[in-house]
């Protein structure tokens, strides 16, 4: 199910949504200076125009959580997924990831951290699912995503890849995007992913644009013609601006029709839910909240950590919405002044803050919210993570 801001029921606005002692009490945005213990104020200031945020401490619990408020109406700011170093893999801080913003995007005025990734060897930092950075698709879709359409309205809904080479005979197969390859698969590396393929033992095919010129921006649900330049055997090709190579494992290969330099080869982005013009993508999940309602968490009877943990109290980050604002929320954990939450605690609160859609993202020590020049929250690690990517808030530059 698509959840275009479009499509949502209309809502009063924010400060009409609750009555005033709730806004005085669990949702006051009252700061100065960006500083939670600032005295609460008769209406919810803003740090800054569009941006706001508050620490929300509810010492039953206990409960240390971090909010950021940005309004969607402000055309001064924007939503980015960031990846660390600007590249498909790799592991940076979030506040490494915000210095590395390119100036042309715009002033990082708020950040939290994004997807569940992979943390060891050569792909580390590939992240779960979807990512799609400044329009470019750098990470194929894998699950529950979160994406801002050509018009800039939000979705969320499961999302899976159908991408698909055709090879010079006609005959088409399945490929994967910027990831670790296996000897049974297919992988198509872009620029993004660094300067070579990082792969051993394999085929691969440089490929280049049919006509003059480099090849274009690889992007979600587009059909892209490439001819072979180059047949390489062993892997680990260079990869140059301009150029993608396609990585066949040893088993893949063996499947392969022959092919040659100067060959064409059709490749699809297709998805199952239609990205074509899509400015940002990142993946999550679960859905935590659809239509203002909790979505209930299925956990599978196993003994794996990733769905035990959902029932019980971590550190967390979210990302929600209404047709006003996106909220960005973490919530401290592991520590003595905050123990942390389940999701099902979580989704109730995002409910509660005025959110009609929202989901999950990577939490535990990775849960960081950085705002207004400085990480907020208290990373339960002590210091902050090496993660893969992010959500940022960023401003548009005035121009000279």
């Amino acid at each position: 199910m698509n959840s275009a801001a479009s499509d949502q029921p209309q809502i009063a606005p924010f400060r009409r949504r609750f009555p005033g002692a709730f806004l005085l009490g669990l949702l006051l945005f009252a700061m100065a200076g960006c500083r939670p213990e600032a005295p609460a104020a008769s209406s919810p200031p803003i740090l800054a125009p569009g941006l706001a945020y508050t620490n929300h401490q509810v010492p039953k619990r206990p409960w240390s959580i971090h909010v950021v408020r940005v309004d969607r109406n402000d055309p001064t700011l924007s939503l980015q997924a960031v990846h660390a170093a600007n590249a498909a893999v790799g592991l940076s801080s979030l506040s490494a990831q915000v210095k590395d913003v390119p100036g042309f995007w715009g002033t990082p005025v708020a950040a939290v951290n994004g997807d569940f990734y992979q943390r060891d060897r050569s792909f580390a930092g590939d992240t779960r699912g979807l990512q799609i950075t400044a329009g470019e698709l750098i990470s194929a879709p894998k699950g529950i995503s979160f994406w801002l359409d050509a018009a800039g309205q939000p979705h969320l809904t499961n999302v899976f890849a159908k991408f698909e080479l055709t090879w010079p005979d006609g005959t088409k197969v399945p490929f994967s995007l910027n990831e670790e390859r296996r000897a049974n698969s297919a992988v198509l590396y872009t620029p993004a992913v660094g300067t070579s393929t990082r792969t051993e033992g394999s085929r691969e095919f440089v490929l280049e644009a049919v006509k003059d010129g480099g090849l274009p921006t690889l992007v979600p649900d587009s059909k892209f013609s490439a001819r072979v330049k180059e047949v390489r055997e062993g892997g680990n090709s260079p990869l140059q601006p301009g150029t993608w190579v396609l990585s066949l494992g040893t088993s893949f290969a063996k499947r392969a029709p022959a092919v040659k330099p100067g060959d064409t080869l059709q490749l699809s982005t297709a998805t199952t839910a239609g990205l074509q013009g899509a400015s940002t993508g990142l993946g999550g999940g679960p859905v935590l909240v659809r239509n203002r309602k909790p979505i209930k968490i299925e956990v599978p009877d196993d003994e794996n950590y990733q769905t035990s943990s959902m029932l019980e109290e971590h550190p967390r980050s979210a990302l929600g919405w209404n047709r006003e604002h996106f909220f960005f929320v973490t919530v401290d954990g592991r520590q003595r002044g905050s123990v942390g939450m389940t999701l099902e605690d979580l989704a109730a609160y995002l409910i509660k803050l005025g959110c009609e859609e929202a989901m999950n993202l990577d939490g535990g020590g990775s849960a960081t919210l950085w705002c207004d020049g400085k990480i907020r929250n208290q990373p339960c690690d002590g210091r902050e993570r090496a993660i893969a990517n992010s959500l940022m808030v960023l401003r548009k530059t005035p121009a000279k």
